[in-house]
């Protein structure tokens, strides 16, 4: 059920500038959990109508602020909705975007600690790994521990994070000397903000909603 992580070609070097071209860009991560995640939501095939499978089912129509957690039935890359009051809670909905099967196509919001995406199954099937992606659900821990904060290293690459010059992502607080910040994600460097040294055209990728990464000394 995770999703397939997507490395692009190399970008297009810009002259004079001085990171390599090399970027690896880590899209539509399962984000603090090492994997895409997948809600099976199961429906009815005469019916649009569908519930998000596991205990503690509820109307599967996901809005920010829903909770879920692991899916005891669905190991172990498996989630379902539940109460935020559940002991078994461990994320709440940052944004609810829509579905895609283009991994790069979806841009969940600074801060998002995993990446689910629901699928609906119709009739009686058990199969979980199948199904049409209906929606996508960018999480937040409850915990204290959020690897998509912009900065900390961890999840999709977004503004304020910090990469090598090779265009890995890493936490801020290793890059001092040597990192480079990411001031903005644009479609055409023209669009990028003061400061930025190092404008990092991209190889085209369909879906991505960026083409550059703005980025300066950290």
């Amino acid at each position: 059920m995770a999703m397939p992580s997507q490395t692009p070609p190399p970008p297009a070097r810009r002259k004079g500038g001085c990171l390599p071209a090399l970027l690896i860009l880590v899209v539509m991560l399962g984000l603090g959990y090492g994997a895409s995640k997948v809600f099976d939501d199961k429906g009815s095939s005469s019916s649009s109508s569908s519930t998000a499978g596991g205990s503690g089912d509820k109307e599967a129509s996901w809005n920010v602020g829903d909770c879920g957690g692991p899916d005891p039935d669905d190991r172990p890359d498996g989630y379902h909705a539940v109460d935020c009051g559940d002991s078994g809670a461990t994320f709440k909905a940052l944004a609810v975007m829509p579905a895609s099967i283009l991994p790069d196509a979806i841009q969940c919001p600074a801060g998002t600690d995993l990446i689910i995406q629901v699928k609906i199954t119709f009739g009686s099937s058990s199969d979980k790994s199948g199904g049409l992606p209906s929606k996508t659900v960018c999480g937040r821990n409850l915990s204290a521990t959020h690897p998509g904060d912009a900065g900390a290293g961890g999840g999709q690459l977004v503004k304020g994070d910090c990469i090598t010059d090779t265009a890995q992502e890493i936490a801020c607080t290793s890059a001092a000397g040597s990192g480079y910040k990411v001031l903005d994600l644009v479609k055409d460097a023209k669009s990028c903000p003061s400061g930025t040294t190092e404008p990092m055209r991209l190889t085209l990728a369909i879906g991505r909603p960026y083409d550059v990464i703005c980025a300066a000394k950290a």
